[in-house]
């Protein structure tokens, strides 16, 4: 009897545990408003370990409705989520950067080409391809923004050039 009732007590337990877990699937909608809403309401309701992939949930159900619009819907997004302690205010920048500015955080910080960059330049030029593809998506696929998107290939091309001299100095140099 006692075995029996502690067999029932624990499949009630773990029963109850299992619906007290947030439902952490993706948007429903196709419409991006609507699709934030849904992510944020998903969020503040613990299920903010999957911020990454509503993330990219949003970028794709943007890439079905391009247009210039949406950079502000994500910006929008970006803050709320900062202002709600999902993001830091520098995560948040970073996510919109990434996408539709055509700064390169691959690229950021004040250090020094010879002893930082060159010696990681294949690195950090794979890098800085990989977010211009990312840029590609948001300022081109998502948003339409294709001047933006053709500036930064441009400062894209311009680094590599830049680096490869920069670096054929420092060796020299040494």
């Amino acid at each position: 009897m006692y075995l029996k009732l502690s067999v029932l007590f624990a499949a009630l337990f773990f029963a109850s545990c299992a619906t007290n877990a947030p439902e952490c699937g993706g948007p429903q909608s196709k419409n991006l408003a609507a699709a934030i809403d849904g992510t944020q309401t998903s969020l503040i309701n613990g299920c903010h370990a999957h911020f990454d992939r509503y993330y990219d949930d949003l970028l794709s159900i943007a890439e079905g409705d391009p247009k210039p619009e949406n950079k502000q819907a994500f910006s929008e997004f970006l803050v709320w989520s900062s202002d709600q302690g999902l993001l830091s205010k520098r995560q948040a920048q970073d996510y919109y950067n990434r996408y539709f500015n055509v700064k390169f955080m691959s690229m950021k910080g004040d250090y020094n080409n010879c002893s930082h960059t060159c010696p990681n330049k294949q690195r950090v030029l794979f890098n800085m391809e990989r977010e211009l593809s990312e840029k590609e998506r948001g300022l081109l696929n998502i948003s339409l923004d294709s001047e933006s998107y053709y500036r930064a290939d441009q400062l894209y091309q311009e680094v590599e050039l830049v680096l490869e001299a920069t670096c054929t100095a420092c060796s020299a140099g040494s």
